[in-house]
């Protein structure tokens, strides 16, 4: 459970520093994010729900992998 709990925290201090950038990225980057949004509402909603079923956890773990590299992917365009 310690892997989806810094899992969290790391996506989170992604999000937040590319919340500060949005403002601005251009028409893709933002459409981009807006399709990130939506994954990491789903993503942080299930995650506090703390369920111990193990896959349920692979798969959100999955889905944390996914939103980071996204992520990562949109700062790095923005820094471009």
């Amino acid at each position: 459970m310690a892997d989806l709990e810094d899992l969290t925290v790391e996506l989170k201090k992604l999000r937040d520093e590319l919340e500060l950038k949005m403002h601005l990225a251009s028409l893709d980057a933002k459409q981009e994010w807006n399709e990130l949004e939506g994954k990491w509402e789903k993503f942080s909603s299930r995650a506090g729900l703390e369920k111990s079923a193990d896959s349920m956890n692979s798969a959100l773990e999955l889905l944390g992998q996914e939103i980071k590299q996204s992520y990562q992917r949109l700062k790095f365009a923005l820094k471009n």
